[in-house]
Protein backbone atom coordinates (compact mmCIF):
# COMPACT_ATOMS: atom_id res chain seq x y z
CA UNK A 1 0.00 0.00 0.00
CA UNK A 2 2.94 2.44 1.04
CA UNK A 3 4.89 1.80 -2.33
CA UNK A 4 1.28 3.00 -4.37
CA UNK A 5 0.63 5.67 -2.66
CA UNK A 6 4.38 6.59 -3.29
CA UNK A 7 4.01 6.17 -7.01
CA UNK A 8 0.55 7.79 -6.81
CA UNK A 9 2.39 10.57 -5.53
CA UNK A 10 5.13 10.56 -7.68
CA UNK A 11 2.55 10.61 -10.72
CA UNK A 12 0.47 14.16 -9.03
CA UNK A 13 4.42 16.07 -8.83
CA UNK A 14 5.38 14.86 -12.25
CA UNK A 15 1.86 15.63 -13.76
CA UNK A 16 2.14 19.12 -11.95
CA UNK A 17 5.85 19.83 -13.56
CA UNK A 18 4.51 19.60 -17.22
CA UNK A 19 4.68 22.93 -19.52
CA UNK A 20 1.20 24.11 -19.65
CA UNK A 21 -0.13 22.24 -16.59
CA UNK A 22 -1.92 24.45 -13.71
CA UNK A 23 -0.46 24.27 -10.95
CA UNK A 24 -2.72 22.74 -7.85
CA UNK A 25 -2.94 25.95 -5.65
CA UNK A 26 -6.22 26.89 -4.25
CA UNK A 27 -8.72 28.21 -6.99
CA UNK A 28 -9.13 31.91 -7.69
CA UNK A 29 -12.22 33.54 -8.37
CA UNK A 30 -11.67 33.69 -12.05
CA UNK A 31 -10.72 30.32 -12.26
CA UNK A 32 -12.88 28.39 -14.62
CA UNK A 33 -13.06 23.85 -14.71
CA UNK A 34 -14.74 22.70 -18.45
CA UNK A 35 -18.39 22.50 -16.57
CA UNK A 36 -17.98 26.24 -15.61
CA UNK A 37 -17.92 26.91 -19.03
CA UNK A 38 -20.03 24.40 -20.95
CA UNK A 39 -22.60 26.02 -18.50
CA UNK A 40 -22.17 29.72 -19.42
CA UNK A 41 -21.94 29.36 -23.27
CA UNK A 42 -25.44 26.70 -22.55
CA UNK A 43 -27.33 29.42 -21.00
CA UNK A 44 -26.17 31.89 -23.56
CA UNK A 45 -27.23 29.60 -25.91
CA UNK A 46 -30.18 28.66 -24.78
CA UNK A 47 -31.23 32.05 -24.27
CA UNK A 48 -30.38 32.91 -28.07
CA UNK A 49 -33.12 30.91 -29.52
CA UNK A 50 -35.67 30.80 -26.85
CA UNK A 51 -35.92 34.28 -26.88
CA UNK A 52 -37.37 34.17 -30.64
CA UNK A 53 -38.70 31.51 -30.14
CA UNK A 54 -41.05 32.54 -26.70
CA UNK A 55 -41.77 35.76 -29.14
CA UNK A 56 -43.27 33.81 -32.22
CA UNK A 57 -44.92 31.96 -30.29
CA UNK A 58 -46.35 35.01 -28.35
CA UNK A 59 -47.07 36.28 -32.06
CA UNK A 60 -48.40 33.22 -33.36
CA UNK A 61 -49.45 30.86 -31.06
CA UNK A 62 -52.64 28.61 -31.94
CA UNK A 63 -53.80 28.54 -28.54
CA UNK A 64 -54.15 31.15 -25.69
CA UNK A 65 -52.21 29.36 -23.07
CA UNK A 66 -48.98 28.92 -25.79
CA UNK A 67 -48.75 32.46 -26.60
CA UNK A 68 -48.93 33.61 -22.72
CA UNK A 69 -46.47 31.44 -21.97
CA UNK A 70 -44.42 32.32 -25.07
CA UNK A 71 -44.62 36.23 -23.90
CA UNK A 72 -43.45 34.94 -20.41
CA UNK A 73 -40.69 32.86 -21.47
CA UNK A 74 -39.40 35.44 -23.82
CA UNK A 75 -39.42 37.89 -21.47
CA UNK A 76 -37.49 35.45 -18.85
CA UNK A 77 -34.81 35.07 -21.13
CA UNK A 78 -34.61 38.37 -21.56
CA UNK A 79 -33.57 38.58 -17.84
CA UNK A 80 -31.06 35.36 -17.60
CA UNK A 81 -29.57 36.50 -20.75
CA UNK A 82 -28.70 39.57 -18.82
CA UNK A 83 -26.93 37.86 -15.42
CA UNK A 84 -25.02 35.03 -17.82
CA UNK A 85 -23.72 38.24 -19.96
CA UNK A 86 -22.82 40.42 -16.40
CA UNK A 87 -21.28 36.58 -14.94
CA UNK A 88 -19.40 36.19 -18.09
CA UNK A 89 -18.46 39.53 -18.24
CA UNK A 90 -16.71 39.66 -14.40
CA UNK A 91 -14.88 36.12 -15.27
CA UNK A 92 -13.35 37.33 -18.64
CA UNK A 93 -15.16 34.61 -20.73
CA UNK A 94 -16.59 35.21 -24.31
CA UNK A 95 -19.85 33.84 -24.78
CA UNK A 96 -21.83 32.54 -28.08
CA UNK A 97 -23.54 34.96 -30.18
CA UNK A 98 -25.78 33.09 -32.30
CA UNK A 99 -27.14 29.87 -31.94
CA UNK A 100 -26.15 26.45 -33.04
CA UNK A 101 -27.15 25.44 -36.50
CA UNK A 102 -29.48 23.00 -34.59
CA UNK A 103 -30.76 25.35 -32.63
CA UNK A 104 -31.21 27.50 -35.97
CA UNK A 105 -32.88 24.46 -37.33
CA UNK A 106 -35.66 24.48 -34.47
CA UNK A 107 -36.64 28.17 -35.31
CA UNK A 108 -37.06 27.83 -38.66
CA UNK A 109 -39.04 24.57 -38.12
CA UNK A 110 -41.15 26.84 -36.10
CA UNK A 111 -41.34 29.63 -38.83
CA UNK A 112 -42.86 26.87 -41.04
CA UNK A 113 -45.49 25.61 -38.97
CA UNK A 114 -48.92 27.50 -37.95
CA UNK A 115 -51.93 26.36 -35.63
CA UNK A 116 -51.92 23.36 -33.13
CA UNK A 117 -48.85 22.04 -34.88
CA UNK A 118 -46.88 25.27 -33.90
CA UNK A 119 -47.80 25.14 -30.47
CA UNK A 120 -46.66 21.18 -30.65
CA UNK A 121 -43.77 21.98 -31.84
CA UNK A 122 -42.86 25.07 -30.02
CA UNK A 123 -43.41 22.85 -26.54
CA UNK A 124 -42.00 19.41 -27.97
CA UNK A 125 -38.64 21.12 -28.61
CA UNK A 126 -38.18 23.86 -25.01
CA UNK A 127 -39.86 21.23 -22.93
CA UNK A 128 -37.11 18.92 -24.27
CA UNK A 129 -34.38 21.97 -24.21
CA UNK A 130 -34.93 22.74 -20.73
CA UNK A 131 -34.91 19.24 -19.72
CA UNK A 132 -31.08 18.72 -21.01
CA UNK A 133 -30.13 21.36 -19.89
CA UNK A 134 -31.63 20.87 -16.12
CA UNK A 135 -28.99 18.56 -14.67
CA UNK A 136 -26.29 19.94 -16.25
CA UNK A 137 -26.71 23.15 -14.17
CA UNK A 138 -27.33 21.20 -11.25
CA UNK A 139 -24.00 18.95 -11.18
CA UNK A 140 -22.15 22.23 -12.09
CA UNK A 141 -23.63 24.09 -8.74
CA UNK A 142 -23.14 20.98 -7.09
CA UNK A 143 -19.31 20.84 -7.87
CA UNK A 144 -18.48 24.40 -9.11
CA UNK A 145 -15.13 25.41 -7.42
CA UNK A 146 -16.38 29.23 -8.53
CA UNK A 147 -18.50 31.62 -6.60
CA UNK A 148 -20.03 33.77 -10.00
CA UNK A 149 -20.35 30.40 -11.31
CA UNK A 150 -22.35 28.95 -8.58
CA UNK A 151 -24.75 31.76 -8.26
CA UNK A 152 -25.51 31.82 -11.81
CA UNK A 153 -26.23 28.31 -11.86
CA UNK A 154 -28.97 28.71 -9.16
CA UNK A 155 -30.36 31.26 -10.79
CA UNK A 156 -30.75 29.66 -14.01
CA UNK A 157 -31.89 26.63 -11.88
CA UNK A 158 -34.71 28.96 -11.03
CA UNK A 159 -35.70 29.88 -14.39
CA UNK A 160 -35.41 26.70 -16.28
CA UNK A 161 -37.44 24.53 -13.88
CA UNK A 162 -40.20 27.54 -13.72
CA UNK A 163 -40.19 27.15 -17.48
CA UNK A 164 -40.92 23.45 -17.69
CA UNK A 165 -43.99 23.74 -15.47
CA UNK A 166 -45.13 26.63 -18.24
CA UNK A 167 -44.41 24.52 -20.60
CA UNK A 168 -46.39 21.61 -19.39
CA UNK A 169 -49.39 23.84 -18.55
CA UNK A 170 -50.17 23.78 -21.74
CA UNK A 171 -50.69 19.55 -21.09
CA UNK A 172 -48.91 19.60 -24.71
CA UNK A 173 -45.96 17.44 -23.43
CA UNK A 174 -45.64 14.20 -24.24
CA UNK A 175 -43.85 12.68 -21.29
CA UNK A 176 -43.22 9.06 -22.61
CA UNK A 177 -41.53 10.95 -25.76
CA UNK A 178 -39.18 12.95 -23.59
CA UNK A 179 -35.19 12.07 -23.76
CA UNK A 180 -34.11 9.94 -20.80
CA UNK A 181 -32.71 11.60 -17.86
CA UNK A 182 -28.51 11.94 -17.79
CA UNK A 183 -27.40 10.92 -14.36
CA UNK A 184 -23.76 12.79 -13.56
CA UNK A 185 -21.08 10.23 -13.43
CA UNK A 186 -19.63 9.23 -9.96
CA UNK A 187 -16.95 11.68 -8.47
CA UNK A 188 -13.78 10.34 -8.38
CA UNK A 189 -11.65 11.35 -4.94
CA UNK A 190 -8.31 9.88 -6.28
CA UNK A 191 -5.35 11.14 -6.34
CA UNK A 192 -4.85 10.99 -9.94
CA UNK A 193 -8.82 11.83 -10.59
CA UNK A 194 -7.90 15.66 -8.11
CA UNK A 195 -4.43 16.24 -10.17
CA UNK A 196 -6.87 15.58 -13.38
CA UNK A 197 -9.40 18.19 -12.45
CA UNK A 198 -6.95 20.89 -10.74
CA UNK A 199 -4.96 20.62 -14.30
CA UNK A 200 -8.63 21.41 -16.14
CA UNK A 201 -8.51 24.69 -14.48
CA UNK A 202 -7.85 28.04 -16.48
CA UNK A 203 -8.86 29.80 -19.65
CA UNK A 204 -6.49 27.87 -21.78
CA UNK A 205 -9.59 24.86 -22.10
CA UNK A 206 -9.82 22.50 -25.01
CA UNK A 207 -13.16 23.03 -26.78
CA UNK A 208 -13.90 19.05 -26.72
CA UNK A 209 -13.56 19.05 -22.92
CA UNK A 210 -15.70 22.50 -22.47
CA UNK A 211 -18.24 20.94 -24.63
CA UNK A 212 -18.49 17.24 -23.07
CA UNK A 213 -20.91 18.00 -20.32
CA UNK A 214 -23.21 19.93 -22.13
CA UNK A 215 -23.48 18.16 -25.69
CA UNK A 216 -23.43 14.63 -23.92
CA UNK A 217 -27.12 15.83 -22.15
CA UNK A 218 -28.18 18.44 -25.21
CA UNK A 219 -27.96 15.44 -28.04
CA UNK A 220 -30.17 13.13 -26.26
CA UNK A 221 -32.94 15.94 -26.63
CA UNK A 222 -32.25 16.49 -30.05
CA UNK A 223 -32.31 12.90 -31.02
CA UNK A 224 -35.57 12.42 -29.28
CA UNK A 225 -37.50 15.60 -30.60
CA UNK A 226 -35.85 14.64 -34.25
CA UNK A 227 -37.46 11.35 -33.90
CA UNK A 228 -40.79 12.64 -32.74
CA UNK A 229 -41.30 15.08 -35.51
CA UNK A 230 -39.96 12.43 -38.43
CA UNK A 231 -43.57 10.42 -37.59
CA UNK A 232 -45.73 13.41 -38.66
Amino acid sequence: MRRTAALLAGLVVGLLALPGVAVAAPAGPTQLGAADMALLSGVRLAGLWEMPAGQMAAEKGDSERVRQIGDEIAKQHVELDQLTVEAANKLGVQLPTEPTDQQKGWITEMTNASGARFDRIFVDRLRAAHGAIFPVIGAVRSGTRNEIVRKLAEQANDFVMNHMILLESTGLVRYAELPPVVVPAPVDNSLAANAKANAEFGVGLNTTVIWAVLLGALALGGIATVRVFRGK
